[in-house]
């Protein structure tokens, strides 16, 4: 039996960290999916056990980097509404 591959653990924990993070999760995400591809390589080469987990890491690090692109994107819309007002504005 083989061992499991030790960067496809770390996959998916960061892809899961950056699903949960806000704002540092789109690094953790970018991390995580750089680790996966690695791990799925070594997997491949070398018959370690792990390539789901490896497979999975990849999957929640995209949808973290998704989620936390849109958030960004909210975040500078928001600042840019907030300092475009007029002050003159009655409420």
């Amino acid at each position: 039996m083989g061992t499991t591959n030790s960067k496809s653990i770390s996959s998916l924990t960061l892809g899961v960290l950056s699903i949960i993070i806000p704002y540092i999760g789109f690094i953790l995400g970018i991390i995580g999916l750089f680790i996966s591809r690695k791990s799925i390589t070594e997997i491949n080469q070398s018959n370690e056990k792990g390539k789901g987990l490896a497979i999975s890491g990849r999957v929640c690090s995209i949808v973290g980097i998704s989620i936390q692109t849109i958030l960004i994107i909210i975040l500078v819309l928001g600042i840019i509404t907030f300092f475009s007002m007029n002050d003159n504005m009655t409420f």
